[in-house]
């Protein structure tokens, strides 16, 4: 069978970071195709090509048609796709990790697995939103209840200043036009911000599976991170929405909180946070690493791809491999470790 021409796979490292991307583009009633690098974008108005390692998060609505062809460049491209309901409040899918490493991911495993480490990253989740509380001594029940204090209080601070009524956050995610227009906004900005968090956990080579305040479900970590923006972004947004009063809530919500993404640069401090609450660093490691090991349950990582069936083999295989400088698992960890002691 000959070969389908097109472009070869790009390298992930000439590909941009998510935190240089743009956060998302929401697409209905359209076909979409690639041209070269581009994916293009068809409708009655005709065509527009948007560079696809440009977006983070490409959301296709109702009525949209994807080519196989698209798919291939967003999935090289590490693009989050999300097929979304109505007005974009359902979500369905999500893309490739923009890393070959999994040392987050195996981090992120570890923390989420030891009760006291879980408990600090929980604590220091909540530091990042009330940075003027003191949460180190509190259990997980009481995290639970000065959180839920807190949001009421955004809740009734917004409703205070837009002069938008609000009665509690109901919503039936079955009928997205039953709500009232504040949790209409409310449901639409936060599938925009969840959408958006994916993509960055995904990108990282993170789990969105384990999270650490939420648990059981397949985007616990998602909403994890989400939580920590919503104060500053989509609780406004959806009252300061409400209140104008706009004829397509939905479509008004994700405009304006894609500005606040873009002018806010959530993506950059989304990465920021996520890498300080599983290493406890600030500065930003590179884990674009494309290395694989075997795990050993004496000697730890191994050589991968070489013979192991004669002993002396073996030992010469291990004695070079550890000669080799390989970046320590441990570094930059001594915030959650010095705590978890």
């Amino acid at each position: 069978m000959a070969e389908v021409p097109g472009m070869r796979k790009p390298d992930l490292t000439t590909l941009p970071q998510v935190k240089d991307r743009m956060s998302f583009l929401y697409l209905e009633r359209c076909l979409i195709n690639r041209q070269d690098g581009a994916i293009t974008v068809t409708d009655a108005r005709g065509t527009v090509h948007v560079p696809a390692a440009s977006l983070s998060v490409l959301m296709l609505g109702p009525g949209t048609n994807v080519s196989h062809r698209a798919m291939e460049l967003i999935g090289q491209t590490g693009v989050c796709v999300l097929w979304v309901g109505e007005r974009g409040v359902r979500y369905y899918a999500h893309g490739n990790p923009l890393t070959h490493s999994a040392r987050l991911l195996i981090r992120q495993a570890e923390l989420v697995s030891n009760v006291r480490s879980r408990i600090v990253v929980a604590r220091q989740m909540y530091q990042l939103r009330f940075p003027q509380e003191d949460v180190s001594s509190l259990t997980m029940q009481q995290l639970r209840g000065r959180e839920g204090a807190r949001v009421r209080s955004l809740y009734r601070q917004a409703s205070k200043e837009t002069g938008v009524p609000w009665n509690g956050r109901e919503y039936d995610p079955n009928n997205y036009s039953a709500g009232d227009p504040v949790n209409m906004a409310l449901s639409a900005a936060h599938a925009c911000l969840y959408g958006v968090m994916h993509s960055v956990i995904v990108a990282l080579g993170c789990s969105p599976g384990l999270g650490f305040i939420h648990t059981g479900h397949e985007r616990s970590f998602v909403y994890d991170i989400a939580d920590l923006y919503k104060g500053s972004i989509t609780i406004p947004v959806a009252f300061q929405m409400a209140a104008d009063n706009h004829e397509d809530i939905g479509a008004a919500t994700r405009r304006r909180v894609r500005d606040e993404i873009a002018d806010g640069h959530l993506l950059k401090q989304a990465v920021k946070d996520i890498r300080f609450l599983l290493t406890g660093a600030l500065e930003e490691d590179d884990f674009d690493v494309d290395v694989l090991h075997l795990w050993d349950d004496k000697k730890g990582n191994v050589p991968n791809a070489v013979s192991y069936g004669h002993k002396e083999k073996e030992q010469q295989n291990q004695q070079a491999y550890s000669q080799e400088s390989s970046p320590d698992l441990e570094e930059g960890y001594g915030t959650i470790l010095e705590e978890e002691k």
